[in-house]
């Protein structure tokens, strides 16, 4: 009661001032000072929330004199009163009386446009509360946007957006408009009085309207309009409405239909004929809202470098752009991706799509620049392996998988995401959120449009770089019959005849000139991207071509006669597998008769479907990708009964597919398709079953039943343990959690965790890498699987992690896995007896078991046993026990010790998974003594031992790197007893196709388990494969070469360093025959390294391939910062000191040292992210950079400048934010696998910084390096990846506004703002008056 007596008498004070103040005629000043009194007797601050009340409500309108108007002028300028608040008051009183008082609307109009941008933000706290409440009140805020407003930044942005809002429809009303909008822009009551329009003030009827006031009603629409435009055009305006664009998309759309609206009538109206100038200026400042960009502080060179950076390309294509260095992260993912060592589990299709997205937006290219960089880097992996050498390793069909079905893949994926946002954004928004900058519906058909063309125009581009195009000898005739098909359809249009046909013109294939950019082009057209149009390109196909197209002969496809119903038999069986299919339908009968054909006509499917259709199939790979994943999963037959397994009535089917699918190349290709989780989980039954299997004479089939079972169970089990990477020794296994992609390979449970997610978001129509029509892959069930359910394959599983952590320990003499084992045993020492070979203690009985029984006489005791494969495993670690304890006391000679193993491999090929796993193991335990490498008692390496060690030495020098010491020549070569037994078991393998499988898993098994070996243990064993395979020579040595940077972390940083000169070519002397090349071709080089005479291999492809066994990956993160920063820094002094006066007056000397500091820090991004995936790019936000900021760094060059300093950071801003942007993208929503954590490292490392800015942290770095970094960083997230904003919190983005405008760098801390969402909306509402 007392508050209300006392605002009665306050307002009672102030009408008896005013009516003094108007009676005398009193100047404004006059009454300012009376009301400053009034406003002193009542206890009230400036400005005053009551005053603004009572002045208004008189002068609405029971005093509505010229003398009023004149003081409330006075008194908005003088800050008497809020301006913000007062404007509100009479918007929502005037506005809907503007007919029946055209003056007060005339003079508000003039007030609206004096004082709409007079925000006074230093107001206190109560006084702020009562205006923001009072203005809510007033134009209805809250009710209106659904959300309660708090913050006086909030309220200026609704205020300001409801004034434009209920301008524009309060005019559209006055010129009689049929305006039917749904939405409720705006809190304002816009209906004119128009019944009441003839009453005056006083409530007095005039019949006879006055022409003058009727005259001031048509001019105020007008003014209206004129008054909204000069509004808008202002900058605080732009930056008001574009964070409700941001924010309330739906409020802004709004806005936009009704410009639309007048632009559809603009025509049709006589009045908006008249007022189109004012129509025209509204329309253009509205829409220049979409494009608005905030102004740098250029006057400093920090605001260059961002300004430079945001700089867009002209469309077009600039060759000397698309050449840069900048994509270099292609060539290095496609090249890394081709390690033997390495499967990906996924899909590189994703990881490519999401690396063209990021390269696009941080290299600032036109489409057609980016996909022709894409065709360019994936030309360049091909011709590095044009005649490829036999080698255990990825060749040239998994890069032209890269080339011409994954490329391609990627950029439909680009294709569909787009039509999708687009069909998303077409359905409407959220009315109150965030949402990324876009423009419009019509935008987003000019978006999708221009990827296309785009596409097109690259294609069209690619002619011109002929030295890329020459195809492989291997595949000439595949470009030819591209060539040919393109001259054949154009004969045909021309001659009116059907274009397309299954057969080839056979007679022009030869000759057709074909090359890599017609198998690009077909690639492209199979999928839809592009048309047939393609072949009308000019110079797409010569004119002679065409004219021999129409008189040479077609000749038939086998497919054809496949599917007209012909048997499989053997000649066309060989078609088959030598052809690749060319349809879907192709192939969808082939995958039918797999499963329901004769057992022959089964395996003889299976085995076209993984030969050349598999292999260089590229327009529909991924169709037999995923049918070849439902193969290995054959649905339970109709009629099927019994308690066995039903895949065993698959057993030819399933042989094939498993043996034709074992190479190295397939394994490749299948996981660039992403399906690793899905062969994993599809391959655990068939162990199971296979395993579970007792071999008896009631299943003969041509190989015998053993081998069929057998083979079968190790093809699958082998193949599953290729999957992830069992033969990692012990201490890699235990080091990999730290540095390295999270669940990287580690486990079978993380293979299946991927698995089941996809599934779940399949299922739940969650846009991830299944859910893509090119890329899922069809579960035989949607139901999770895990290791559980297989209880065999999980009592093996968790019986190999006991024996790698622990030797052997628990089992009594006498358990059924003693028997087992001394089955076995029996059997190799009866092979032994039967062929001679035995040279051990003759005493020792050759039936010796483990236990200590006595072995059974009788040839049948030493035949093979007959049991299943499971039983066989766990008895195999006592077998190897039981032996290399026998040669390790004499008892078993050597020679004997490796024909017992490959007894065992023989018998049962899995058995080499064991065998590997537990050498591996007694390995890295060290407790084994060492044996000479004789030639007496095991094999002999120094016929090439020294050699391979020079030649070694020689390659390591080349790369700047320092070769650990050899071994004497007059020394005799040692190895740990378990090595040498391994290594003399491989070499004993014959290389056939046959047992790729089997020297997949032995190969690089062997690699790993040496190189965790002293030095030289890996020269020892790679001379000993020289003396093998002569032809591997190069290749032997260069992975001999790769074991120097395991454990040696100086060889490492030596390394990089060589990568780094080698890619920019400006700095030291290398002795490298590559010194003369930059660039990709200097870090890469443009030949593979199984091919280079040595020492010539790149220094990149020697990182690329041994950077994965590099146990302190922590150590790469410090040497890439110190090697970005010291190039940074030496390119910046190299620059500045070229141009006499200072280098930021040279805007063009500026952006070519700024695209070299790119290219950098690129490197340094990409070959970090190569290295340790994502929680090294975690440690670099949260640990490395941090540490290096703070330290204080002495330098070595002596006195660095300034301009050197701010390069140096504004590297490290663009390595940081480029190398998060490869792991989880820049799109609003990061890949499932980062999804929870991109957020997470964000915000600790802006948090960090927030701290440093408050003066809570103490830095080390220099000051210059400091600002140009945090500027830099705040540019960078702001132009590319504005959604990474929104997960950082309000307060740390206020305090890194603060921070930046203590540099003024006012209008960049307002952009970080205006990123953050509705959280910061009225943080950068506050800023506004910054805006000049």
């Amino acid at each position: 009661m007392e508050m209300a007596s006392n605002a009665t008498l306050f307002e009672e004070r102030v009408k008896e001032a005013l009516k003094r103040c108007q009676e005398r005629r009193e100047p404004p000043l006059i009454w300012a000072t009376e009301m400053v009194k009034c406003l002193d007797s009542a206890g009230l601050g400036l400005p005053s929330v009551e005053l603004g009340q009572v002045l208004v409500s008189q002068l609405c309108f029971a005093h509505n004199s010229p003398s009023m108007w004149k003081f409330l002028d006075h008194a908005l300028s003088s800050r008497l009163l809020s301006p913000l608040h007062v404007l509100s008051l009479l918007t929502s009183r005037i506005i809907p009386h503007r007919w029946s008082q055209p003056e007060a609307y005339r003079l508000y109009l003039e007030l609206l446009s004096r004082y709409a941008f007079s925000f006074d933000l230093v107001e206190p706290d109560a006084s702020k509360e009562r205006i923001i409440k009072s203005v809510d009140a007033a134009l209805q805020l809250s009710k209106t946007y659904q959300v309660h407003v708090l913050e006086l930044g909030h309220t200026m942005v609704l205020f300001f957006f409801s004034i434009v809002v209920g301008l524009l429809d309060s005019t559209l009303d006055d010129w009689g408009l049929p305006v039917t909008f749904l939405d409720r822009a705006s809190g304002v009551a816009r209906s004119g009085d128009y019944l009441n329009m003839d009453i005056d003030s006083k409530g007095n009827k005039n019949f006879k309207q006055s022409e003058h006031r009727e005259q001031m009603r048509r001019t105020n629409s007008f003014l209206a309009m004129e008054v909204l435009g000069t509004l808008t055009e202002n900058r605080k305006a732009k930056v008001l409405l574009r964070l409700v664009h941001l924010n309330m998309p739906e409020g802004f759309n709004g806005l936009l239909r009704r410009i639309q609206f007048l632009e559809a009538h603009k025509l049709a109206s006589s009045i908006l004929k008249s007022a189109n100038q004012l129509l025209v200026r509204l329309s253009a400042n509205i829409r220049g809202v979409l494009d608005f960009e905030y102004q740098l502080n250029k006057r400093q060179l920090i605001g260059m470098l961002i300004d430079i950076g945001s700089n867009k390309l002209v469309s077009g294509c600039n060759f000397e752009a698309v050449q840069s260095a900048c994509w270099v992260p292609f060539d290095i993912y496609m090249e890394n991706v081709m390690d033997v060592k390495q499967l990906p589990v996924r899909s590189t299709i994703v990881i490519l799509r999401e690396t063209i997205r990021t390269l696009q937006g941080f290299n600032r290219a036109s489409w057609q620049e980016t996909f022709l960089a894409l065709w360019l880097s994936a030309l360049r992996l091909v011709q590095r392996e044009r005649d490829p050498l036999e080698g255990p390793i990825p060749h040239l069909e998994s890069r032209l998988c890269m080339l011409l079905s994954i490329a391609p893949l990627a950029i439909t994926q680009l294709l569909e995401d787009e039509v999708n946002s687009y069909n998303s954004s077409s359905q409407g928004g959220r009315e109150y959120g965030y949402t990324e900058i876009g423009y419009g519906h019509e935008m987003d058909r000019k978006c999708h449009a221009s990827r296309k063309h785009g596409l097109i125009s690259s294609l069209q581009v690619l002619g011109h770089f002929s030295a890329l195009l020459c195809p492989p000898s291997s595949i000439a005739d595949a470009a030819n019959l591209a060539a040919a098909k393109a001259a054949g359809f154009i004969s045909n249009s021309k001659n009116g005849k059907d274009s397309l046909g299954g057969g080839s013109h056979g007679n022009t294939i030869v000759k057709s000139g074909g090359n890599m950019r017609h198998l690009i082009v077909e690639a492209c057209i199979a999928r839809k991207l592009i048309d047939t149009s393609a072949y009308f390109w000019p110079g797409y196909v010569s004119a002679s071509v065409i004219s021999m197209s129409d008189s040479s002969p077609i000749q038939g496809s086998p497919w054809s006669t496949f599917m007209e119903g012909a048997p499989l038999t053997g000649p066309l069986i060989d078609a088959l597998i030598a052809i690749p299919a060319s349809s879907l339908a192709e192939l969808e009968k082939l995958y039918h008769v797999a499963l329901n054909g004769s057992e022959e006509e089964k395996s003889a499917a299976a085995k076209i479907l993984c030969g050349a259709s598999l292999r260089c199939g590229w327009n529909i790979q991924e169709h037999v990708v995923h049918f070849m994943v439902k193969l290995l999963s054959p649905p339970i037959p109709p009629n099927f009964t019994g308690t066995r397994s039903h895949l065993i009535d698959y057993l030819p089917m399933l042989s094939a597919i498993l043996f034709g699918a074992s190479s190295i190349d397939t394994v490749h290709i299948l996981s660039f398709h992403g399906v690793v989780p899905e062969v994993a989980a599809a391959l655990m039954p068939l162990c199971e079953a296979f395993g579970s299997v007792t071999p008896t004479s009631n299943h003969k089939s041509s190989m015998g039943d053993e081998l069929s079972i057998y083979m079968v169970f190790s093809s699958a089990f082998l193949f599953l343990l290729r999957l992830w990477k069992f033969y990692k020794p012990p201490l890699e296994q235990c080091i990999s959690g730290r540095g390295r992609a999270i669940g990287s390979e580690l486990t079978l449970e993380y293979l299946l965790i991927l698995r089941n997610n996809r599934i779940a978001s399949h299922n739940s129509a969650a846009h991830d890498e299944t859910s893509s029509s090119l890329n899922r892959i069809e579960s035989t069930s949607d139901k999770p699987v895990y290791i559980d359910s297989y209880p065999k394959l999980r009592a093996w599983y968790c019986q190999n992690r006991s024996c790698i952590a622990s030797t052997l320990s628990g089992l009594c003499n006498g358990s059924p896995v003693h028997q087992v084992a001394n089955k076995i045993l029996n059997m190799i020492y009866w092979k032994m007896t039967k062929s001679g070979a035995s040279s051990g203690n003759p005493s020792t009985p050759s039936g010796s078991s483990i236990s200590g029984s006595t072995a059974s006489t009788g040839e049948d005791a030493y035949q093979r046993p007959m049991l299943p494969a499971w039983e066989v495993l766990e008895a195999v670690p006592l077998v190897l026990e039981a032996i290399l304890t026998a040669c390790a006391h004499g008892i078993l000679s050597s020679r004997d010790l490796t024909t017992g193993l490959r007894d065992l491999v023989d018998f049962l090929p899995a058995s080499l998974v064991v065998i590997i796993s537990y050498f591996s193991a007694e390995v890295s335990r060290g407790i084994w003594k060492l044996v000479p490498m004789n030639g007496k008692d095991w094999p002999s390496p120094a016929a090439n031992l020294l050699s391979v060690e020079s030649e070694i030495k020689e390659i390591l020098a080349a790369m700047g790197v320092d070769a650990p010491r050899c071994s004497p020549g007059d020394s005799t070569a040692m190895l740990p007893l378990p090595m040498a037994a391994l290594v003399s078991l491989t070499i004993t393998f014959k290389l056939d196709k046959r047992l790729e499988y089997i020297h997949a898993v032995a190969g690089t098994s062997l690699a790993n388990c040496a190189s965790s070996c002293p030095w030289p243990s890996m020269p020892i064993i790679g001379s000993l494969w020289v003396q093998k395979v002569r032809r591997w020579h190069n290749f032997i040595v260069g992975s001999c070469s790769l074991s120097v940077f395991r454990q040696d972390k100086e060889a490492v940083a030596q390394l990089l360093r060589s990568c780094f000169t080698s890619f920019l070519g400006l700095f030291h002397v290398s002795k490298s025959p590559l010194a003369g090349q930059n660039g990709v071709v200097g870090l890469l080089g443009d030949i593979n390294w199984a091919h280079c005479v040595c020492p010539s291999i790149a220094p990149g492809l020697l990182y690329l391939r041994s950077c994965r066994t590099i146990h302190n990956v922590q150590y790469v993160n410090h040497v890439i910062i110190g090697l970005v920063a010291e190039f940074a820094r030496e390119l910046a002094s190299r620059w500045a000191s070229k141009d006499s006066l200072q280098l930021k007056s040279s805007q063009s000397s500026l952006a070519l040292a700024t695209t070299k500091v790119k290219e950098v820090a690129t490197l340094g991004a990409s070959l970090l992210c190569v290295t340790g995936g994502i929680q090294l790019v975690q440690e670099l936000y949260q640990e490395t950079l941090p540490t290096w900021l703070l330290s204080t760094r002495e330098e070595k060059l002596g006195e660095v400048s300034s301009v050197s300093r701010i390069m140096e950071g504004y590297a490290m801003a663009y390595l940081l934010v480029l190398s998060g942007s490869f792991i989880w993208g820049l799109g609003a929503r990061p890949p499932s696998w980062t999804f929870s954590i991109r957020a997470r490292i964000v915000r600790s490392h802006l948090d960090f910084l927030a701290g440093v800015l408050e003066g809570n942290i103490s830095l080390g770095c220099d000051p210059a390096t400091w600002k140009s970094y945090v500027s830099c960083l705040v540019g960078l997230l702001v132009s590319l990846a504005p959604t990474w904003i929104r997960d950082v919190k309000r307060e740390t983005l206020r305090k890194l506004a603060n921070g930046l405008r203590g540099w003024h760098e006012c209008e960049l801390a307002l952009s970080l703002l205006e990123k953050g969402g509705p959280a910061t909306l009225g943080s950068a509402a506050e800023l506004v008056n910054v805006i000049n």
